[in-house]
């Protein structure tokens, strides 16, 4: 039973969905919130994460910490995507276990699931075909994760649920130039559109993504801290999809000042990646849970985000 005064653990509460868990948490005046920065819990590093759990022994532990990246760091860092996320996830999920908590979460992405999946995604195609060959590594971690959580819910009758949002955005999100996901990329992209009027993209923009806000995430993971399931593995989405071309268009017309015509050039020499990524979220629903954010909404406040973490970066001293 998770109560107010519950201890719980916030792995990579300083990363976009880490960060939008606490503050989902201080929000529903959760009293004892546990979070340790990189430099002093290296996570990839297992006798040293065995030792933390054993001393602080939390009640519930969400699993937020993961290395993460766009199309560019997934193909240019193969090796360090699959090590590192399969390092940190192991540590925790079996460190949790040795230390006999019961209770987590492990958060996952829609990569997980195959490149020409039928549509919409449902969790039982999991390993049903190939995967997405420019993010393959992170997603093998990821679907390790997942058999990981069900393989000791099966045998040593854990509590270990398994949350696999769609793309996700939203404040505290990576605007890097190179190495973010294709949504804040695309912000940073029309923002500073307002002085050329021009943009590149990747692909042919024709690809279809659905994203959520990261609020909605944080508050998914609270409602499944405290609900019992019978499945290990719950999609997360908004059921909504659209193209490459149209979220251009709808964050344009939410963000840009400059009102000349956008002029937008589509690279093809460039992956399209997934041809399309709709997750299937009845489970979800069925247990009672839907996101409440609005997309224009969602894109508004992520925008003024951005808009500080530049004021932000200008301020800091060179």
């Amino acid at each position: 039973m998770i109560t107010r005064s519950s201890k719980i653990y916030v792995a990579g509460h300083t990363g976009l969905v880490g960060s939008a868990i606490v503050r989902k948490l201080k929000q529903n005046k959760f009293k004892n919130i546990i979070t340790i920065n990189s430099s002093k819990l290296d996570l990839r590093n297992q006798v040293k994460v065995f030792n933390f759990l054993k001393k602080e022994k939390p009640d519930f532990i969400f699993i937020a910490a993961a290395m993460v990246g766009g199309i560019l760091a997934n193909n240019n860092f193969k090796a360090d995507f699959i090590y590192n996320n399969l390092s940190i996830q192991n540590n925790l999920v079996h460190g949790a276990f040795k230390a006999n908590i019961k209770n987590l979460i492990f958060l996952g992405s829609s990569c997980v699931y195959p490149r020409n999946c039928k549509q919409p995604i449902k969790e039982k195609y999991l390993l049903s075909s190939a995967l997405e060959k420019t993010n393959e590594p992170y997603a093998i971690a990821k679907i390790a994760g997942i058999k990981l959580c069900e393989s000791y819910n099966f045998q040593y009758k854990t509590n270990y649920k398994c949350l696999m949002p769609t793309n996700t955005f939203g404040p505290g999100d990576d605007y890097h130039k190179f190495n973010s996901h294709f949504f804040p990329s695309l912000i940073r992209k029309i923002h500073f559109s307002n002085n050329t009027n021009k943009i590149t993209i990747w692909g042919n923009g024709k690809v279809k993504r659905e994203v959520i806000y990261v609020d909605d995430i944080a508050d998914a993971c609270l409602y499944f801290m405290k609900k019992k399931t019978k499945e290990t593995l719950i999609n997360i989405g908004t059921g909504r999809d659209y193209t490459i071309k149209e979220y251009v268009k709808i964050i344009s017309g939410i963000i840009r000042v400059n009102k000349k015509k956008l002029i937008i050039n589509y690279d093809k020499n460039k992956p399209n990646g997934t041809p399309r990524k709709l997750l299937d979220t009845n489970l979800a629903k069925k247990y009672g849970w839907s996101p409440k954010t609005d997309l224009n909404d969602a894109i508004d406040r992520t925008y003024k985000d951005f808009i500080l973490s530049i004021k932000n970066k200008d301020k800091k001293p060179k």
